[in-house]
């Protein structure tokens, strides 16, 4: 072999052992990014979420990352906030920690504000401060900041409403929102879910009771504080319709409602059993035992059957009601108030007989 040509094939030898080793060092280096960078940051097998507040700093979110991080996923994820800027970006909110996702993937979600949203149910409860309570269990709020809102008149003015009918925009459906949505923002997402709520079927039947949309909402706090059978509530309703309704020499504004749910709440005493003649007494526009007509706002954030209930209330001639002596939570109906009062007296002596006071 010509030494020209054993020189040269010796060249290409070394050539294509650089360029194997090249290949091979690329290989390696590909191989190390990928398992720091993109296999999965979790250990877990289930999705878990990290909650980003205020308050958050660049230690803190680690923190909350590491107990269900890879070490070489923490350790690359750390090395991301390093160089990425991170401590300037810091977002609130709620992310998913997704098996299969790698750190790459969890930083851009945190760095970018990628977030999961919240499954939020509004619960049919009683009171505002509760209501506050509950949300902020569930969002990034402040309770007190939320409740102060929606006693303040100005911002109840703008979305429609007053501080006593401000509870009627909340619908208790599930909704999906972020975690860390404003005050400002979740009351008019609330507003928009209400409205997309009142169909042209349900504001057709409140137009047809004389009723307005507050109304009706009002009513059926009331309706659903007196049972819990979703079947008995049309009956109910219709009843409590016929007294708002009756004009008479007796009542020339209106039968008195006289529902025992609205003294409870007028005394914010929802635990009583029993409603008796000093409770009564109470001078608040709650009162419907004193004040005639529907009280000025809802009792209660009422349940979706309630306010359906209403809307299709049973047409009687029943005007009282009074709870069955069998606590079955269901009740006897009576067209004159001598028909009630064997009703009430029957109730009365079960009361008795079970040492309800």
């Amino acid at each position: 072999m010509p030494p020209d040509f054993q020189l040269i094939v010796m060249k290409y030898g070394l050539k294509k052992k650089f360029c194997y080793s090249g290949i091979a060092c690329i290989v390696l280096i590909a191989s190390m990014l990928y398992y720091f960078f993109f296999t999965s940051f979790s250990k877990l097998g289930s999705t878990q979420y990290v909650y980003i507040d205020a308050d958050d700093n660049v230690d803190s979110v680690c923190h909350k990352l590491r107990p269900w991080a890879h070490g070489h996923s923490m350790n690359a994820f750390t090395t991301l906030i390093r160089h990425g800027n991170y401590e300037e970006n810091i977002r609130t909110g709620r992310y998913a920690i997704e098996p299969g996702r790698g750190a790459l993937t969890v930083f851009r979600h945190l760095k970018n504000g990628m977030q999961a949203p919240v499954r939020l149910t509004i619960p049919p409860i009683r009171t505002k401060d509760r209501l506050a309570a509950v949300m902020s269990e569930k969002l990034m709020m402040d309770s007190l900041s939320l409740l102060k809102a929606l006693n303040n008149q100005d911002v109840c003015r703008k979305l429609g409403y007053d501080t006593a009918t401000v509870i009627c925009m909340f619908i208790p459906n599930t909704y999906e929102v972020y975690w860390n949505i404003p005050i400002e923002s979740f009351f008019e997402r609330m507003k928009t879910e209400c409205n997309r709520f009142w169909t042209e079927e349900r504001q057709r039947r409140a137009d047809a009771m004389g009723l307005s949309r507050e109304e009706v909402v009002t009513l059926a706090s009331i309706v659903d504080e007196e049972t819990a059978d979703d079947k008995e509530k049309p009956m109910i309703a219709g009843m409590y319709y016929n007294r708002l309704k009756l004009r008479s020499n007796q009542y020339p504004k209106g039968m008195p409602l006289q529902a025992d749910p609205t003294v409870k709440f007028a005394w914010k005493r929802f635990e009583v059993k029993r409603i008796y003649l000093n409770m009564l007494l109470i001078d608040s526009p709650y009162n419907t035992y004193r004040y005639a007509g529907l009280p000025p706002g809802p009792i209660r954030i009422p349940t979706v059957a309630g306010i359906d209930a209403v809307l299709n209330h049973v047409q009687h001639d029943y005007l009282y009601m009074c709870a069955k002596e069998d606590f079955s939570g269901t009740h006897n109906f009576a067209r004159t108030f001598a028909e009630h009062q064997e009703n009430a007296k029957r109730y009365a002596i079960a009361l008795n007989r079970r040492g309800i006071k």
